[in-house]
């Protein structure tokens, strides 16, 4: 089982009395603070219509980033996540959005741009508290990390 499936299943058994996690089974500690910035992404209707969510969600996979809570909104967590997204991003504009950004592949208008992503960790850590509680945010240490970003 991996690292995010222990610490999922350390989540569900949390509160349930006599239920542990199996032997051998543990969540690893946490990364260091610079890997725990977290940012808000939410997928607009115009991209879940089009069929674009698995498109958003592979490039920020491929980033190395983590994907540590989902409700059709995504926090990422990781180094300078928030610069780094509001560059996969793209501007506002479709039309001035830069090919191989989401916005600059994906968008078709202003109003219909894909994705909204938090521009500050400040606004990010609000964003972030408006639509998940501090337990929906999944505590998880990925396999790849020390190859992503080093020990």
């Amino acid at each position: 089982m991996g690292s995010l499936g222990r610490c999922l299943a350390r989540s569900l058994l949390r509160g349930q009395p006599g239920l542990s996690l199996p032997p051998g089974l543990r969540c690893y500690g946490s990364a260091p603070p610079e890997l725990q910035e977290k940012t808000l992404v939410l997928v607009k209707p115009d991209a879940v219509q089009r069929r674009l969510v698995g498109n958003v969600i592979q490039r920020f996979e491929r980033r190395g980033f983590k994907l540590v809570a989902m409700k059709l909104l995504q926090v990422w967590e990781g180094y300078n996540v928030v610069r780094s997204t509001r560059a996969m991003v793209g501007d506002t504009d479709s039309a001035v959005a830069a090919a191989g950004t989401i916005r600059g592949d994906f968008s078709m208008h202003v109003s219909r741009n894909v994705v909204h992503a938090s521009d500050s960790v400040e606004t990010a850590q609000r964003e972030i508290g408006f639509w998940f509680q501090r337990n929906e945010l999944v505590a998880w240490e990925s396999g790849d990390r020390d190859y992503t970003w080093g020990p």
